[in-house]
């Protein structure tokens, strides 16, 4: 459902204005009172909070409708974000873009910071697996135990053509990967480890 909310400062200004952007605008109910904007204890401010829900829209043709300070905007902004609404004043199109913008920001941080957990949750795992000396690190793309069964045969080839004596650089070129997958699957075995690459 869309919510409006209108104010003035005094009761010497005039509603109608705003009124009839937020009724242009879809909203259902619209919430109005003439009080300063110097704190958020405004009575229809307060009910509209208290009445929006869950994917519920809450309109201002401006956003000094809502606070006048950055605080009481985050606090207000806030509000409506925790009941699951969303904001939007329809008078500012640099508004409009500048909202869009901060959610895309929003959304990038928040994915971004849910990898970084994921990472330190998996640091931390491994760091537990190998104090109990049961960590092995993942198999290689190149190895016995590849979980590519290409790289598994690609690795059986490699081992096949070193033990025929065929050198580095040949071996590279026959399969098409790197010398220094092909010296790093030859180190792996002289080390008697499966893993390369």
């Amino acid at each position: 459902m869309k919510f409006g909310y209108a104010r003035v400062s005094s009761k010497d200004q005039n509603l109608t204005r705003q009124m009839n952007s937020l009724t242009k605008a879809g909203c259902e109910q619209i919430y109005s009172e003439k009080a300063s904007g110097k704190n958020l204890n405004r009575p229809q401010l307060q009910e509209l909070l208290n009445t929006i829900h869950m994917k519920d829209e809450v309109i201002v043709e401006d956003l000094d409708r809502l606070g006048r300070n950055n605080r009481e905007l985050t606090q207000t902004m806030r509000a409506i974000q925790d009941k699951g609404a969303t904001f939007d004043g329809i008078a500012d199109p640099n508004l409009r873009a500048l909202l869009n913008n901060l959610v895309i920001e929003i959304y990038k941080y928040q994915a971004e910071a849910e990898r970084q957990k994921i990472r330190e949750r998996q640091r931390e795992g491994i760091d537990l697996a190998k104090q109990r000396g049961v960590y092995q690190g993942r198999p290689k793309k190149y190895s016995k135990h590849s979980h590519d069964r290409s790289g598994r045969f690609l690795y059986q080839q490699v081992l096949e053509m070193l033990d025929q004596g065929i050198g580095p650089s040949a071996i590279a070129r026959k399969v098409g990967v790197s010398r220094s997958t092909i010296y790093r699957i030859k180190g792996a075995r002289k080390e008697g480890t499966v893993n390369a690459e």
